[in-house]
């Protein structure tokens, strides 16, 4: 299926500079060990934030030797230059022009750095959304529908989650039955129409217990599960929870819900502890969190829910259901003491 991305036009290279904005995304069943080229060892979905995106702007001069300029918030960074360096020539395949110039990126983060929100699928996201308006521009308009399936294949090669921030809403990838059309090169939105409304508007914020950079990186995680024993088994219930979740969704099942949610995210750092070798990426902080949240929960029976990325920082959910206002007060009052200064990340997942 690759072949469909491959190019073979004549171009029409000149200078030009574009800009994307690309929204970051939270995976409620984990994306976690994968094949050669970001092919996932199990299927995953997310939801799409509405605030916390990447803002990208890219220049392209034509001709000359290649090479990429990158700057953070006004800030060069020489290591992420070298990086898309190699993404770069990696994707020239499917864009043949690529190599042939200079490239000065710019970009900026509507959320802070290391606070447990993926800024690489943000910013992966931007950038193959930048590169198919420069194809685009190069080689002739193109439907809209084949230039995000492209953008986030693109994407996907940049960083596997970054092909899911492509879309709204709910969003597959990985190739599942359960999912008409999902495919482990790029991601598709969840149909709308399988998406009872209590799913549709949706809180995240995200306590930052820790904001300095992971003990163990995501790249190497990934790693670890081809050599984890449980890994197989893994693989086998993410598809099980997605026939789990597919109901779950259908039928409003606010309760299904959280305990699954809740389960990934938890199998997601049992994985990372029987890793060989083993790591733990939680803090004192996220336990306390974890502990609390389940306290009130069961004292009050209202839905807020937690789920976990890679990394210390906890993603509270809890939908706008006529709750929220109190779900905020004991967060605020009882959680935001466990963050390492007081920082929260408030989003929201809507597509009414």
């Amino acid at each position: 299926m690759e072949k469909e991305f491959l190019s073979e036009k004549t171009f029409n290279i000149k200078d030009i500079t574009v800009s994307a904005s690309c929204p970051s995304n939270i995976a409620l069943i984990k994306y976690w060990g994968k094949y050669s080229r970001q092919i996932p060892a199990n299927p995953s979905i997310s939801y799409t934030l509405n605030h916390c995106r990447t803002n990208t702007t890219l220049e392209f001069s034509s001709g000359g030797h290649f090479s990429v300029q990158t700057f953070l918030s006004g800030n060069e960074e020489l290591k992420f230059a070298d990086k898309i360096e190699k993404y770069f020539r990696s994707i020239e395949p499917y864009l043949p022009w690529i190599l042939q110039g200079q490239y000065i990126i710019r970009t900026e983060n509507t959320f802070p750095h290391s606070s447990g929100i993926a800024s690489s699928a943000s910013g992966f996201g931007a950038i193959a959304k930048c590169l198919m308006e420069v194809d685009d521009a190069f080689s002739g308009e193109r439907g809209i529908e084949y230039k995000m399936k492209k953008a986030s294949f693109l994407a996907r090669l940049g960083s596997g989650s970054a092909c899911r921030s492509l879309f709204e809403g709910l969003v597959v990838w990985g190739n599942t039955s359960e999912v008409d059309g999902s495919s482990d090169l790029f991601a598709v939105r969840y149909p709308d129409s399988e998406v009872h409304p209590v799913f549709r508007d949706f809180n995240d914020w995200v306590l930052l217990i820790h904001e300095g950079e992971k003990s163990v990186s995501s790249t190497v995680g990934h790693g670890l599960m081809n050599t984890n024993p449980y890994a197989q088994r893994r693989f086998q219930e993410a598809h099980e929870n997605f026939t789990l979740l597919k109901e779950i969704l259908r039928n409003g099942d606010m309760e299904g819900f959280i305990k699954l949610v809740e389960h990934e995210a938890l199998t997601l750092h049992a994985m990372m502890m029987m890793s060989e070798p083993a790591f733990i990426l939680m803090k004192t902080g996220t336990l306390a969190v974890i502990n609390k949240i389940w306290e009130f929960r069961k004292s009050t029976g209202l839905p807020l829910f937690f789920t976990l990325d890679a990394g210390a920082n906890v993603h509270l959910l809890f939908p706008n259901n006529g709750t929220e206002g109190l779900i905020k007060e004991f967060i605020e009052a009882e959680l935001l003491q466990h963050t390492q200064n007081n920082g929260v990340v408030k989003d929201v997942m809507t597509f009414l």
